[in-house]
């Protein structure tokens, strides 16, 4: 991150930010002035895009497979500069990262779920990341479920499920959740169509989205509910249902392909 902010940074935001840092590596500075420093970022560096191109993503994939900072903010990358180097490492990185987001602002929290793929023993922020997720502020949630290495590596199966669902459930999209495929799972496909039926029931629309998690996974009762979306009166729906078919291979989700294929 740092070399992406040099290249962007006036020259006095770039000096203040090195100094900040190398200050904080020294291990010698207090709480508050570590809190202080944070805290500047935004007035010191600005709130401008962080500009990315085709090198700069796949320089962060090489160095944390998965990292995907589009979408960053020249604050958000430089609160996390100063937390990975005055952060410290194990439990005291990990209460560090508790206390800075009981009084973090919106922004900053944004800015410190997103570093999630980047902290040291990352198995120690898990509740944070958790918390995260419960969040009932969507960009709060899509800090750590979109564009995220982190829960696809670290949340149970249970915790991975309620994530997917929630991410419906408060209108977000699941396309930018890091592998989606690879954690589908029967209980995951069970919830999302138990949430499409109750969709259907109060005559709301259904996502096209879920039903690509529920394909590899689906049993009789499932089969069902994607018959039901093959006739559905959105196109996209229609379409999704036939995809999530094709990754199923009992019998019935080819008799089901068939049908569709022969009107």
């Amino acid at each position: 991150m740092t070399s992406w902010l040099r290249a962007q940074l006036a020259p006095d935001a770039w000096s203040w930010l090195a100094t900040q840092r190398e200050r904080l590596e020294g291990g010698s500075a207090s709480g508050r002035e570590f809190n202080l420093a944070v805290s500047l970022v935004p007035r010191r560096l600005g709130k401008a895009d962080l500009v990315l191109d085709g090198a700069a993503l796949a320089e962060a994939d090489r160095a944390r497979p998965g990292w995907d900072p589009r979408g960053w903010s020249v604050d958000q990358a430089g609160r996390l500069v100063l937390l990975l180097a005055g952060g410290g490492t194990g439990r005291v990185f990990a209460e560090r990262l508790r206390q800075l987001l009981v009084t973090a602002d919106i922004a900053e929290t944004i800015a410190f779920h997103r570093g999630l793929p980047l902290y040291p023993d990352p198995e120690l922020v898990e509740p944070r990341a958790r918390e995260g997720v419960r969040s009932a502020m969507q960009p709060v949630f899509e800090a750590v479920a979109h564009r995220n290495p982190y829960p696809a590596e670290y949340f149970v199966e249970d915790a991975w499920n309620q994530m997917v669902v929630k991410a419906l459930f408060i209108g977000s999209t699941l396309a930018p959740i890091q592998g989606l495929d690879r954690r589908a799972n029967q209980a995951l496909a069970r919830m999302l169509c138990d949430y499409a039926r109750e969709r259907r029931a109060a005559g709301r629309p259904v996502s096209p989205e879920l039903w690509r998690c529920v394909g590899p996974h689906a049993n009789d009762a499932a089969l069902e509910d994607l018959a039901v979306a093959l006739d559905s009166a959105d196109p996209a729906e229609r379409d999704a249902a036939a995809a999530a078919l094709a990754t199923c291979d009992r019998p019935r989700a080819r008799a089901l392909l068939e049908r569709t294929m022969a009107r």
